[in-house]
Order: C-alpha cells, then structure tokens, then sequence
C-alpha cells in the first residue's frame, strides 16, 4: 500500500513530468497546503530514473481505466476519516470540508505568510481576530500570533479558548471585515469551531514564551480554563507517551545533532526511552555526545524540540505514528 508520502513524491513527478502549464491547470484546483506540500516536495525530489516516471504514468493510467468513476457520500468519508484520524481530528477535518466553513477572504488569507495576514488583521476586533484564526490550520494561526502584541494574543486566545462554536452573525461580521480588506464574501453555514482543543493546538506552535504568556493570562481570568488548555497541549514530554514502534520511526526522521540538542532539556526518563529504542552502541554514542555537548542555550533547546514536534504531529498526520496521553480519544483503529 502507498504511503502519504510516497504518494506526495508520485504526485511531485507527475506534476514535473506535466510541464508547467499543464501542471498549473492541476495545481489551481488544490488548497494551499497541498500546494506547499507539492511544491517542496518538487524542490527538493532528485532525479529520477526513467522507468520511475514511467511507472508512475502507468499506475495513473490504470487508475483511470478502472471503470466508473467512485462516489463518496459524506457518511462515507466521514466513516473513512474517523477509522483513520480518531474522532477529535475527524471533527475538526470534517466540519471544514462537510460545512463549507471557508470565505473567500479566508482564502486568501490562507495563501499569505504570517506577517502580512497579521498586519491586515491586527487592528480588527479581537473577537472577529479569534473568529479569523479558527478558520486556519493550527501552525499558521500560531505564527499570525506571534506577530501581535502581548496584550492581543492573550485576548485573542482566550476568546478562541472560549468560542464555542462560530454562529452566523459572527460568520457575517468575518465577512463583513474581510471583504473590506480583501473583497468578496461568500454566504457560509455555522462551523463547530474554536473551543479549549483548538486553543492548546494553536499554543503549540507560538513558542515557549509566548505560550507562558498567554496561559498565565487565561490563568488569570479562569484557572480551570488555563488547566484545561494546557491538558491538551502536546509539548515535547509527551514524547513519553508515544509507544516504542513510534519513538523508533521518529528516530529515523530526526538528525542526530538536533536530537542531542533537544535532549538537553529532556526529562532522565524521557531520555531513557529514546535510548532504549536504539542500537545498544547508537544509545551510547548519543549518551557521550549529551555529556561532551555542554551548556547549551534554552531557546536552542526550545527551537530543536520545536522542529522535532513538528516531526512528530506530521507522523502522527499521516498515520505512522499515533499520540497517546492527554487527548484519550485521539487513537487509530
């Protein structure tokens, strides 16, 4: 069976082999994501041998000669999508695609970097700022954070941590501003977004200070709130929680001397499991590389445990590996 990833690569020579129009009239009717995903994976794919291309022209001409062409009803996908993401990131997946929850402001907003979706939208309501950022994939709504003011995340995440739901009039009002600022507006359906999980996903990608800024703020206003962010977040120690077959396709994605680094400010017991889940001489080459490193810099640690996390929620994406613990219900079956 193709994994996600050999599936991307097969995808990525396709799209070369294409030719620029032809790849163009493909990649206009994908999201950006699966742009950014295409299009690095293009980058950075080396030559390929010509039996390669050729077997992937051939797999797609056979797909296409199956037959009739397959329906999916939303029962379905959503039956597929639950067996294969658990149900909390299923409902999340399927109220954007099932709802039709995105604007074409939104979109637009989607295909920027960061910094510039911050500055359209730093000077808008808080709430209509919250409402903005639910509608965004979790590590892109955590860099628009990072560019605000400490006193404007902390409202906006408190606001997202207590949206319970997107209601229409405040869909309206999104639009409203959006089309100020971008143009064109599109009529859309309620969203069951936002919420304490949406809230600790966003957290998990603004940084360790920004973080700590943002739950003292929400501790401030409601301690059990701020508890119960934190309970969802997946931080770096969860790292215990992931089963060994799972540490060990991790190990396989992550270079040595990033791991070294982000092992400096690792619990005993969790370097221990990461030990236990190499070679016995790999487990004592990285033991002696953490004692001749030295002192190293907190945001260094910070920044190489950050990377790594990402490594792991892009595993757990595609299925190779699965996150235990906090969520409870986040499993595969």
């Amino acid at each position: 069976m193709t994994t996600p990833q050999e599936g991307l690569e097969k995808s990525a020579l396709l799209l070369l082999t294409l030719g620029p129009d032809e790849a163009a009239a493909v990649l206009k009717h994908l999201g950006p994501r699966e742009v950014q995903k295409l299009g690095m994976t293009m980058a950075s794919l080396p030559a390929q041998p010509r039996d390669k291309v050729d077997g992937v022209i051939t797999e797609l001409e056979a797909h296409c000669e199956k037959g009739a062409p397959i329906e999916a009803n939303e029962e379905h996908i959503r039956d597929m999508l639950t067996k294969a993401l658990g149900d909390d990131r299923a409902a999340h997946i399927i109220s954007r695609i099932m709802q039709g929850s995105d604007t074409a402001g939104i979109e637009s907003l989607k295909w920027m970097d960061a910094a510039t979706a911050a500055d359209m939208i730093k000077n808008e309501h808080p709430q209509i700022i919250a409402t903005i950022l639910v509608h965004l994939e979790f590590d892109h709504a955590g860099e628009i954070l990072k560019q605000f003011t400490d006193r404007l995340r902390n409202d906006v995440m408190l606001r997202i941590a207590t949206l319970d739901g997107v209601q229409p009039i405040a869909l309206r009002e999104l639009n409203e501003s959006l089309t100020r600022m971008l143009a064109g507006a599109t009529s859309v359906q309620k969203a069951a977004m936002g919420g304490v999980r949406h809230a600790a996903e966003i957290l998990n990608y603004v940084g360790a200070t920004a973080e700590t800024a943002v739950l003292d703020n929400v501790r401030e206003y409601d301690p059990e709130l701020a508890q119960k962010i934190l309970d969802e977040m997946f931080v770096f120690e969860n790292l215990l929680d992931i089963d060994d077959r799972g540490i060990q396709t991790l190990l396989r994605e992550i270079q040595s001397d990033s791991l070294i680094t982000a092992l400096k400010g690792a619990a005993p017991e969790l370097r221990e499991k990461i030990f236990k889940n190499m070679s016995q001489r790999a487990a004592e080459m990285m033991r002696e590389d953490l004692e001749a490193k030295g002192p190293v810099r907190l945001s260094e640690v910070e920044a190489e445990q950050k990377e790594i996390l990402k490594t792991v929620r892009r595993l757990a994406e595609e299925g190779q590996i699965m996150l235990g613990g906090k969520g409870g219900d986040d499993a595969f079956v």
